[in-house]
């Protein structure tokens, strides 16, 4: 994709009041099989994006994961990574996340000034990203590996806060993260509260398994959806969530 594409059109969705669904692929649940299959329903689908990346990345074929989706699908396919050591070239973008909802310095920074030279000869678009993880219900691996807290499910105003102080910062984007396989989803009324005092696209993931539940967080402001723990238990939730999404 050309420079900027990426970037662009998250931004227009957000003018132009659109919403759109990505898929999360971790390379440590799936195999080439199972790649194939997922990118041809997420063609038959018009899935929007594909994020691939997980918290630990234990296996070895993150290139091959992207290149065997990218033979069969021409859906942009950006980086959600766990880990600086997490880069492709065949992807079209990377989310630059910065834990901007932590207290830990090596994920706000600290890690970035490490991976900054291999990042910037990738030639990848970067996406300069505010993460922020929202309590779901249970640990998960990102709240435990960077020995930060996620903010308090019912603690609106500091999500908001957050939210605003990211975009002072100059980040491009904002991911709300309520975890892999949340028992309690982001609450609408945080998204909204969050949504309507930034002008930047809005991620919102974790838990979201239901149409149901994806229609009430793109009304509720929501730019972009993102689920993938459900899908990887039935990835013929792809359709199902699709049509939900794009129809609001």
């Amino acid at each position: 994709m050309s420079s900027s594409s990426v970037l662009n059109s998250l931004v227009n969705l957000r003018k132009q009041n659109k919403k759109a669904f990505a898929v999360l692929i971790d390379p440590d649940n799936t195999d080439m099989d199972q790649i194939i299959e997922t990118a041809q329903l997420c063609n038959d689908a018009n899935v929007d994006y594909v994020f691939v990346g997980g918290s630990l990345m234990l296996s070895n074929h993150l290139d091959e994961c992207i290149k065997t989706f990218k033979s069969k699908s021409s859906i942009p396919v950006i980086l959600f990574p766990g880990s600086p050591s997490q880069v492709s070239k065949e992807a079209d973008a990377l989310l630059y996340l910065s834990l901007i909802s932590g207290r830990n310095p090596e994920l706000l920074i600290g890690a970035h000034v490490v991976s900054a030279p291999k990042i910037k000869a990738s030639g990848l678009e970067i996406i300069s990203t505010g993460y922020i993880v929202i309590d779901g219900g249970k640990p998960t691996t990102v709240s435990y590996m960077s020995h930060s807290a996620p903010i308090p499910f019912d603690k609106d105003d500091i999500a908001v806060c957050t939210a605003i102080a990211g975009e002072f910062l100059g980040k491009n984007v904002l991911y709300m993260d309520a975890g892999s396989g949340a028992i309690n989803p982001i609450s609408e009324k945080m998204i909204q509260k969050v949504s309507n005092q930034i002008s930047i696209p809005l991620i919102v993931g974790g838990g979201i398994s239901s149409p149901e539940k994806a229609i009430a967080n793109c009304q509720a402001g929501a730019d972009i959806i993102v689920v993938g723990n459900a899908l990887e238990k039935n990835n013929h939730l792809i359709k199902v969530l699709a049509e939900a999404i794009h129809s609001c």
